[in-house]
């Protein structure tokens, strides 16, 4: 029987997505399901959830919970993680903090100085699990869906060398939005992508043979755009290529939008807006745990994310094509970018596990625009690993917001007051309270 562990599974909405997909497997409706969050109210929520999917989908999976991590993930095939560090709390004080020295940010989780924090919050986590597979679960493979997440990727990697297959929906979405735009099947697009996490490019759009991208720069040209996509609708024309992820992700990703004038009004640009998505979840939450007890149905809709079907092709042998977040393998996956980055490329997947396949160089000129974010990873999970203060101070430089508004002294000063607010949930190398993966 297949055992899969989702640790943080009181992320109830997402784990009843995920559940969903899996247990309309035929070859994984028996499936051992473990559930493991350290918030005991969340984690019995969870198990209601799970059990509630099971029986709307007719399927009798073995679940059970528990709040004891390592005697959750023991003899598991594979561990799905989807943590959050800190939760509201935390994430509230990635926007206060810089807030208060004029900075503003959309989702603030990837590579500006909320990316950075949440690195270094999550990483010693992240590794701790990582430590706990190699002892309990060493052949389980490690599906990380958490953000920061090319940092943690890499930072399992470098630290362990343990298997880890970092999973985001990003790309899928945004073939599927183009899809939409150009009026033509999903089903039948055939794309390809790479970069790395939330920075990534479409490089192949094509239908039936036929490039889909002049017909693209036909429908931006006329000014078809959405309001929730001008972000990037200007760097496809400038760039001449689509990035994978959201108007409002990118509006913070370089310092061409945010800082200048009434770019933010004119291009729609959701400031705070994933703060509004943190409180929207924990009403959500409210929300289910309201229903479950009133025995209200909830809707199951396959959401298609890559941690069932990998889970589903190497436990029936069917073949699969993903993305994946996987380390550079000396700069053979994507050649411009680094040897030693967390990249984000085509994968086939099979009984035999997951496959990332090599792709053409990036354009010169999306690469340029990637390298950045490297950066940004490797001056984080270097922090992280060789305990180093210094490199966090470097790593938050890497912000374009806070290249484009801040000096020095202001940078230097930022990054004190929010090490001292997230001390709880920071480790002791930084003055933190929390444990690191070691101990």
């Amino acid at each position: 029987m297949t055992r899969i562990v989702l640790v943080g599974a009181g992320s109830v909405e997402f784990t009843r997505n995920l559940l969903g997909d899996f247990l309309s497997y035929p070859e994984l409706r028996d499936a051992e399901i473990v559930l493991h969050d350290i918030d005991s109210d969340r984690l019995a929520t969870a198990i209601r959830m799970a059990r509630w999917t099971a029986g709307a989908l007719d399927a009798a999976p073995a679940v059970t919970g528990s709040l004891d991590r390592r005697e959750a993930l023991r003899g598991a095939d594979f561990v799905i993680n989807t943590i959050q560090v800190g939760g509201a709390r935390a994430t509230q004080l990635d926007f206060d903090i810089p807030g208060r020295y004029g900075l503003r940010y959309t989702i603030n989780d990837t590579i500006n100085v909320g990316g950075v924090l949440r690195g270094l919050r999550t990483i010693p986590v992240v590794l701790g699990i990582a430590a706990d597979m190699e002892d309990v679960c060493p052949a389980a493979l490690f599906l990380n869906y958490t953000n920061p997440m090319a940092m943690l990727v890499r930072a399992v990697d470098e630290a362990l060398g343990l298997p880890t297959v970092g999973l985001c929906h990003s790309v899928h979405w945004t073939v599927h939005t183009l899809a939409g735009y150009l009026g033509v099947p999903f089903e039948e697009v055939i794309a390809e992508s790479a970069g790395v996490n939330h920075l990534a490019w479409i490089t192949r759009l094509e239908h039936r043979g036929t490039d889909l991208y002049p017909a693209l720069a036909a429908f931006m040209g006329a000014g078809r755009a959405p309001d929730d996509d001008l972000v990037r609708a200007d760097l496809f024309r400038r760039f001449g290529f689509y990035p994978t992820e959201s108007s409002e992700h990118h509006a913070e990703y370089n310092p061409w939008f945010i800082p200048k004038g009434d770019l933010v009004e004119r291009l729609h640009v959701p400031i705070g807006e994933y703060l509004a998505r943190v409180a929207h979840n924990l009403e959500e939450y409210e929300d289910a745990k309201r229903r479950l007890a009133a025995g209200e149905p909830f809707e199951i809709e396959r959401s298609g994310e890559y941690a069932a079907v990998i889970v589903h092709s190497m436990t029936a042998g069917e073949p699969a094509r993903i993305v994946a977040n996987v380390p550079n393998d000396g700069g053979r996956l994507v050649p411009n970018l680094a040897p030693d980055a967390c990249v984000e490329v085509p994968a086939m997947v099979d009984g035999l596990g997951v496959h990332p396949v090599a792709v053409a160089p990036l354009p010169p000129q999306c690469a340029a625009y990637t390298r950045p974010a490297v950066d940004t990873q490797e001056l984080t999970v270097r922090a992280a690993l060789d305990e180093d203060r210094d490199l966090v101070y470097h790593a938050v430089l890497t912000d374009p917001q806070v290249q484009a508004r801040l000096t020095l002294d202001e940078a230097w000063s930022m990054t004190d007051e929010l090490i001292a607010a997230e001390a709880e949930w920071l480790p002791g190398w930084l003055g933190g309270a929390a444990a690191d993966w070691t101990s």
